[in-house]
């Protein structure tokens, strides 16, 4: 790719994405132009990464051309006003902000401002995060390419309607905790029969870790793959039946659409 990117947030998610393009070959850490009001994360990016750092935002945007804005929902706004000057109509505006849709991104930018609302989630951090994209209508069919490149450098990324985002962000963007609770149930349990905790936790999360990855190698149904393992009378069917009395899926579903409707009203 011959486009500079910018950043304006270099924390968590933010550094996440640079690894990950760098590390992909996308864009070389010189090609990557990076702000963030906290000094500190400023200068771990550029020491660790390489990448070049600026002064403030509008800097970040005069020099790049696709920016990302990894910042936080409630700071989104006042980033935007803050650089609507340097926005011309061939860069790309791509936030990872929770629940602002691409109306509220759009009332504060130049209009046919092309924009990209993202959803990534925390996996990320190893590599192997999901991502959802939602294009404005002025982003060419090439430059959303360009941008699920850049998102599956660290991970997968699908494009969905801007009305979907709000399900990615209870399935995908808050899925991760209910996993890490799931992985410590599991574990509480061979705990509680006896198992060490250190190996109750490397056990529980290489089984989560291999089963989401039959169910990505195969495309086999979820719920194939679960008889596949269900003998007749067997330990594995005893433990569904158990599941099934305490309502394990009604909670997991219901865990989805709380997180779904909490992110509608962001």
């Amino acid at each position: 790719m011959s486009r500079t990117i910018g950043f304006v947030g270099a924390g968590n998610m933010g550094k996440a994405i640079m690894n990950g393009i760098i590390k992909a070959g996308i864009a070389s850490p010189q090609d990557i132009v990076v702000y963030d009001v906290y000094p500190p994360s400023l200068d771990a990016v550029q020491t660790e990464l390489g990448v070049t750092t600026t002064s403030n935002e509008k800097e970040v945007v005069q020099k790049a051309d696709i920016i990302i804005l990894a910042v936080k929902p409630n700071n989104i706004a006042e980033v935007l006003t803050t650089i609507k000057e340097d926005i011309s109509a061939d860069k790309i505006i791509v936030s990872i902000a929770a629940g602002v849709t691409l109306e509220r991104l759009s009332a504060n930018v130049p209009e046919k401002t092309k924009i990209v609302r993202v959803m990534p989630n925390t996996p990320a951090l190893v590599g192997e995060g999901m991502s959802a994209l939602s294009c404005n209508a002025y982003v060419t069919k090439e430059e959303q390419a360009e941008l699920l490149a850049i998102f599956r450098s660290f991970g997968e990324a699908e494009v969905v309607g801007d009305y979907l985002m709000d399900v990615v962000t209870g399935l995908s963007g808050s899925g991760p905790a209910f996993v890490y609770m799931f992985i410590e149930a599991l574990a509480d349990g061979a705990v509680a029969e006896g198992l060490s905790r250190a190996n109750a936790y490397k056990f529980a999360a290489q089984t989560v870790l291999g089963s989401a990855k039959v169910v990505l190698e195969t495309g086999k149904h979820p719920g194939e793959l679960k008889d596949m393992v269900s003998s007749p009378g067997g330990t594995t069917i005893a433990g569904v039946k158990s599941l099934e009395n305490d309502r394990f899926r009604a909670a997991v579903i219901n865990a989805v659409v709380a997180a779904t409707e909490k992110s509608r009203t962001l």
